[in-house]
């Protein structure tokens, strides 16, 4: 008798995967090596995922931590998360050309930094410490203009020297649901404390989490694909796990745990910001080899955004 596979209905969450801002960035690297050719230098991970990365590295994108590793006369790209100000300074101190693909909506937090800290705000900055984009905007202010607030704990118990002259801003790759309960407990501390002008966490960010809460329910299960860096894609995982449904996240199909897996029903599948399509298409392809599998397409929001590319790239 021929061994019958178990059905699969894969409930796969939309909006997913690439985002305005990592398209545009990595846009920028693929167009930089067409006009310069290779080498085209990038400093740090253009953005956090091992695919994109060495897909463009084929293509002859060398990623450095530093720009003191990137030769006199050859082009270097910052990445999507954002740089300190030095960074492009000293870039230009050596005449080296440049390309910014820092994501437009993470430089308008970096550009409200700058105007509270014009006029004489200090800033409680929700994020997580060490995250690329957090060492990007602490490096567009005087040291000690921003303090960081990572957890709820940390917000109920942070001293400050003049509590009626405070701001908050957010990383935007945050958990829409965990800044919520921070936003609260600074306001409820700080009622003067003044917000930025319209959410700081971005709408891709948001929207994905959205997805995976509207899937969620009628998942035994839930996959998200994503680098273990990559702060959206973690929150994608954290938000199923929160709902009571088991959430990995993985890099790429070779990475889903079997055992763990086990013959679920129907799970929920969703990707990173920073994950390319052809990697969600890899993992339903792995999962076809051991299921009948049926796919349906949960939309939510649908997105529409596009960001421009610098003006070098374009004329």
């Amino acid at each position: 008798m021929a061994h019958t596979l178990p059905p699969l209905h894969i409930l796969i969450a939309a909006p997913r995967g690439f985002c305005a801002g990592v398209d545009r960035a990595i846009t920028i690297v693929e167009k930089a090596i067409l006009l310069y050719g290779p080498p085209v230098y990038v400093r740090h991970e253009i953005v956090h995922n091992k695919f994109v990365v060495d897909r463009l590295r084929g293509m002859g994108a060398v990623f450095v931590d530093e720009l003191d590793e990137v030769p006199d006369g050859r082009p270097v790209v910052f990445s999507a998360h954002g740089v300190p100000k030095v960074v492009p300074a000293a870039a230009e101190a050596r005449g080296l050309d440049y390309l910014d693909a820092t994501c437009p909506l993470v430089s308008k937090v970096h550009r409200q930094a700058q105007r509270l800290i014009e006029v004489g705000r200090h800033i409680l900055f929700i994020g997580h410490e060490g995250h690329p984009e957090v060492v990007g905007t602490f490096g567009q202010v005087p040291e000690g203009a921003m303090t960081l607030v990572e957890t709820i704990e940390q917000a109920e118990a942070i001293a400050v020297e003049d509590p009626d002259n405070l701001s908050f801003l957010t990383q935007t790759t945050l958990s829409v649901d965990d800044t919520a309960e921070i936003v609260a407990a600074l306001q409820r501390r700080f009622p003067t404390i003044r917000a930025p002008r319209g959410e700081d966490i971005c709408y891709a960010t948001s929207n994905r989490q959205g997805a995976v809460k509207a899937i969620a329910p009628r998942a035994e299960k839930m996959l998200v694909i994503g680098a273990t860096n990559s702060s959206n894609s973690l929150r994608l995982a954290e938000v199923a796990e929160r709902l009571n449904v088991p959430a990995r996240l993985i890099a790429r199909a070779a990475d889903i745990d079997w055992e763990w897996f086990g013959t679920p029903g129907t799970i929920g599948l969703t990707a990173g910001a920073s994950a390319p399509e052809v990697l969600v298409r890899e993992v339903v392809d792995a999962l076809r080899q051991r299921f009948v599998v049926t796919e349906e397409e949960a939309a939510h929001v649908n997105e529409g955004m596009i960001f421009k590319l610098p003006r070098e790239l374009v004329d």
